[in-house]
């Protein structure tokens, strides 16, 4: 993988910025024990939290979070009063 820094870009494009310069890391692929590579996405690199996980360890972990959406929808009753129904992450189809 190969990542580049580059000058600011936004709020500071009429600042000077000519003392940046660009920048590149290129990173091979890291070791996950003596015969499986693992391959780190964009996310894990540079200086941001690594998760070391297994595709099928992350599957047992959604499957732990039950059906429920983290998400809650806001409904008004009859009486004007305002009332939480969730949301299911599966489609009614699937109930």
């Amino acid at each position: 993988m190969m990542m580049f820094h580059g000058a600011p870009t936004g709020s500071y494009l009429k600042e000077d910025m000519g003392h940046w310069q660009l920048h590149a890391h290129y990173y091979p692929p890291l070791l996950r024990s003596a015969t499986i590579r693992k391959f780190m996405v964009g996310y894990e690199m540079l200086a941001n939290e690594q998760r070391d996980l297994t595709p099928e360890q992350a599957a047992e972990q959604l499957r732990k979070l039950g059906e429920e959406h983290y998400k809650m929808l806001k409904t008004e009753a009859g009486g004007g009063e305002e009332n939480y129904e969730s949301i299911t992450c599966l489609p009614s189809s699937a109930k």
